[in-house]
């Protein structure tokens, strides 16, 4: 592809996290060769929905440039999702960033619900209970894999 712009001036680091179901952060860097009063814009959208929505709430760097974007409500479902980061400069021309991302691939999970231990002296043992994590989404049971890590204090 060919980008009109000036060559280093689109973003850098571009990388996006789903956390507590539903929120997602995006963040960036400015291009190295970005002029000083460069301000950039995300838009994306997931391959199914036809229009583009831009970013709600944007994080802001010094000089209130964006580097950032906070999201609420994003499904994750089994869906990719296009993004686009541009520019604007007063004097110059911006390179634009995009990217296709598979949204279940950048989910953090919460911990799993309802943790309880219970142990007993005779026979000596525990036993260890826990519900899936919430997911805004539905996953069977088996898809979760789980690890323990018990120390003894």
């Amino acid at each position: 592809a060919v980008f009109a712009g000036i060559k280093g001036s689109a973003i850098e680091n571009f990388s996006c996290v789903i956390y507590d179901v539903s929120l997602m952060n995006c963040t960036w860097q400015a291009g190295r060769n970005a002029p000083g009063d460069t301000q950039y814009f995300l838009y994306w959208k997931k391959s199914n929905d036809e229009n583009e929505s831009g970013c709600e709430l944007y994080i802001k760097g010094e000089n209130g440039m964006h580097t950032g974007c906070r999201f609420q409500n994003v499904m994750i479902e089994g869906k990719t999702a296009y993004f686009l980061v541009y520019g604007i400069s007063n004097d110059s021309r911006i390179q634009f960033y995009d990217e296709y991302i598979t949204l279940y691939k950048i989910g953090k999970f919460t911990p799993p619900l309802n943790v309880s231990v219970n142990c007993t002296i005779d026979p000596a043992g525990c036993t260890i209970t826990w519900q899936k994590p919430r997911t805004s989404y539905e996953k069977p049971e088996h898809c979760f894999e789980y690890e323990i890590n018990i120390q003894n204090k």
